[in-house]
């Protein structure tokens, strides 16, 4: 089921916005959906990032492609 979302811009930015999706194919709530879905996911993988590198810092040790190869079996 889908929903209506409404938002107050301004003529220019609408313009702007509805070109840029129509140059590329998607009709300006598809192009506005796509982007923030893309800036949430950004957000997300940025999250998960840092989360990943405070635990590698934390115990900072790595395996070559070989040893993870061998503990899984595959060699």
């Amino acid at each position: 089921m889908s929903t209506t979302f409404t938002m107050r811009i301004d003529e220019g930015q609408k313009a702007l916005i509805s070109k840029y999706a129509s140059i590329h194919g998607k009709t300006m709530s598809e192009f506005m959906l796509d982007a923030a879905l893309d800036v949430i996911e950004d957000a997300t993988d940025l999250r998960d990032w840092a989360a990943a590198k405070a635990e590698f810092d934390k115990n900072p040790v790595t395996y070559t492609n070989d040893e993870i190869m061998r503990e899984f079996g595959l060699r």
